[in-house]
């Protein structure tokens, strides 16, 4: 079982979907394709250079959204199998691939894989390479296990802080997986992390995209896009993902 892409996906809200697109083409310096989906729930964020697409997002009909992990696979079947004897559990299941639930609740999906190979650049001195799934304290050793299981071959290590583990794939896969511990009991969520070169420039080209302000951490900047979804700009090297100095996210 081979993992040979990724993708993260943007998921907002129907109702803000155009406002959610509108910004993170602009954000990542792509284009949208057609859309796709019985309602036109789904589109692709497409990259110029020849690159290949590693962003996606979903118009949901409930809820506030998040974020999620496309994983195209080889053997969509084989990879379904394996999630499920790590402990994932069936969401949906469609013709040719799956949506499936991580032991938090962490929504997921394999996909065929359609030859994508070429990682997209960086632009404006950022890049959206990580999807950080929020887990409460009491599923968070679960989860953990749970994903190192699955991505047997990824590098699996605790992150810079003792509420983070990362999951970091193979040379030229274009997402890898932050796994945060909260604080307090509630339902696991997941948003995007941007790596950035620069977080106080890349904030302010995203402000004038629309996105607001919501709180400062220890090595990141916590925004808010127009349609109304939590992200992070972290000071991560957007070529490697390491923090300066360090491995570890």
């Amino acid at each position: 079982m081979s993992i040979r892409w990724t993708y993260a996906f943007v998921d907002r809200p129907a109702a803000s979907f155009a406002l959610a697109h509108a910004f993170w083409t602009a954000a990542t310096k792509t284009r949208l394709s057609e859309f796709r989906g019985e309602r036109g729930e789904f589109v692709t964020l497409l990259p110029g250079g020849g690159a290949d697409a590693c962003v996606k997002a979903q118009a949901v009909d409930s809820g506030a959204g998040g974020a999620h992990l496309d994983f195209a696979v080889d053997d969509v079947p084989e990879f379904v199998k394996s999630a499920l004897q790590q402990g994932a559990g069936i969401a949906a299941e469609h013709e040719g691939w799956a949506v499936l639930r991580s032991p938090a609740g962490q929504l997921f999906c394999a996909v065929p894989w359609h030859g994508e190979s070429v990682r997209p650049p960086v632009v404006h001195g950022s890049r959206l390479d990580q999807v950080c799934v929020d887990v409460p304290p009491s599923l968070y050793g679960a989860e953990v296990a749970f994903w190192s299981g699955l991505l047997a071959d990824w590098a699996s290590a605790p992150g810079s802080r003792p509420e983070f583990h990362v999951l970091r794939p193979p040379s030229g896969l274009p997402v890898r997986i932050l796994l945060q511990r909260l604080g307090e009991e509630r339902p696991a969520s997941a948003h995007l992390d941007l790596a950035c070169a620069d977080i106080a420039a890349t904030r302010a080209r995203h402000e004038e995209l629309g996105a607001a302000f919501v709180a400062q951490g220890a090595h990141w900047t916590v925004m808010r896009d127009p349609a109304g979804g939590v992200y992070c700009l972290t000071a991560r090297d957007p070529e490697t993902g390491g923090l300066a100095g360090s491995s570890a996210s």
